[in-house]
């Protein structure tokens, strides 16, 4: 009986010990987020103070020139809020930028609801974070002042709040137990205050309702707009390749059978040369056909794998490369052919137009994202083409093409599949090409 009221004990503790761990923890959460609201709350003073400057400049009439600038920044201290509360919560979804003109801008809900929230973090956002410091050092020093109120000049021998000299030991267990209510104080105020600091962010900063739907789905018009483009240019690279490729050679063998058919009755013994050329011609538009052939979807993908068909791509490339990929298992059909397309592209631009002596091909799979980085060590300055402006050239005379291949290409790939892209490749290198691909846990 003894040992099992024993075990009863320990169970009915448990509880007790993980409800005061969870409040420990809570607190130490909603004091980051007023410390950390604090420091968003000075640049919105900031940010207001130069509002109003602006806005008072507009009496005389320069303030017009200074409103765009401080409009800017409004939406730059609002952004660093969206930030830090999607770091810690739901993520908010920016708007786009500022409009370029004045008119525009002052009409914009968005500005409107960040100028409130503006207010709001500059004073209520201010003076919570202030308390949110000065509560915790408060009972702190309070809790302590029994150890240490002998050993400091008798002007600092008082409470936090009050002015009365202690100078007896009663005085100093009295400011004791006091500083013991501040640490109650705090821990039960401090969630609160996160909580109501955090009010205007989620109710001014967030985008009304509906808009989140609104924004998927014009991404989704744009990927699928993407996509077609997508397809339109494989039909084009395809539609070359066969004109200018195989249907040349297929023209020859006829007009090389023709005339070794004319050759047999006037010259047989021309006729054999011919023939030799005839046949040379077939087995290059043979060739030719099952390059093309490959290009539409590479046999090794259907017959092994992403991580063989980058093997082999990894081995033919000009610039010796190096691939790592872990055990990714098998992706959609779809989802590797256009990572296969996207590798190899970017190990073609390497070769044409970054002087690299060694490129890295990493693949990776979290979860249910297909992760592939291409990184090379050359010149860098690789940049998409601006549409209407031509490929881009920079000083290293790198040049990556739009169109149908290049960066450009590249993009609408993966954005047909929903993906993320990123480059970055500073002049002197190096260049690094992430690209990211939903592919189902």
């Amino acid at each position: 009986m003894g040992t099992s009221r024993g075990q009863g004990d320990v169970t009915v503790g448990r509880p007790s010990v993980q409800r005061h761990g969870g409040v420990a923890r809570r607190t130490l959460d909603a004091l980051e987020q007023l410390v950390g609201g604090l420091a968003i709350a000075v640049l919105a003073l900031m940010a207001l103070l130069w509002v109003a400057v602006c806005a008072l400049a507009c009496v005389v009439g320069v303030g017009f020139w200074l409103l765009p600038g401080a409009l800017t920044a409004v939406r730059a201290v609002a952004d660093r809020e969206r930030a830090r509360f999607s770091l810690i919560g739901p993520e908010i979804i920016g708007p786009p930028p500022v409009p370029a003109r004045l008119r525009e801008a002052l009409a914009d809900p968005t500005i409107h609801r960040e100028l409130g929230w503006l207010v709001c973090a500059a004073t209520l956002g201010l003076v919570l974070g202030m308390l949110a410091l000065a509560l915790p050092l408060n009972a702190v020093r309070d809790a302590t002042f029994v150890l240490w109120w002998q050993s400091v000049p008798e002007e600092f021998r008082t409470a936090s709040i009050g002015t009365w000299i202690v100078d007896s030991w009663a005085g100093a267990a009295a400011v004791t137990l006091g500083g013991v209510a501040w640490i109650v104080v705090a821990v039960g105020l401090t969630s609160p205050m996160a909580r109501l600091q955090s009010w205007p962010t989620r109710r001014l900063l967030s985008p009304p309702r509906g808009t989140d739907l609104a924004m998927r789905v014009a991404e989704l018009t744009a990927t699928r707009a993407g996509a077609l483009d997508a397809h339109a240019a494989e039909l084009r690279r395809i539609e070359r390749s066969l004109h200018d490729g195989t249907q040349n050679r297929i023209v020859a063998v006829s007009v090389l059978l023709g005339a070794a058919q004319r050759a047999l009755t006037r010259d047989p013994a021309t006729a054999g040369p011919l023939l030799d050329r005839a046949q040379d011609a077939a087995e290059q538009a043979l060739a030719e056909l099952r390059a093309v052939a490959r290009s539409i979807l590479p046999a090794v993908l259907e017959d092994r794998s992403l991580s063989d068909a980058l093997s082999g791509l990894a081995a033919t490339s000009p610039v010796p490369c190096r691939l790592d990929v872990e055990d990714i298992g098998r992706c959609a059909a779809s989802v590797e052919a256009t990572a296969y397309f996207v590798v190899a592209e970017a190990l073609t631009n390497v070769a044409r137009h970054s002087r690299a002596q060694t490129c890295v091909v990493t693949v990776r799979r979290p979860g249910d994202r297909l992760e592939v980085t291409v990184q090379d060590d050359g010149v860098g300055g690789a940049a998409e083409p601006v549409p209407g402006h031509g490929p881009h050239r920079d000083s290293g005379d790198r040049t990556w093409t739009g169109g149908g291949s290049g960066i450009a290409g590249i993009r609408r790939r993966v954005q047909a599949h929903d993906g993320a892209f990123s480059l970055t490749s500073p002049v002197g290198g190096p260049t690094t090409m992430e690209v990211s691909l939903p592919c189902g846990s």
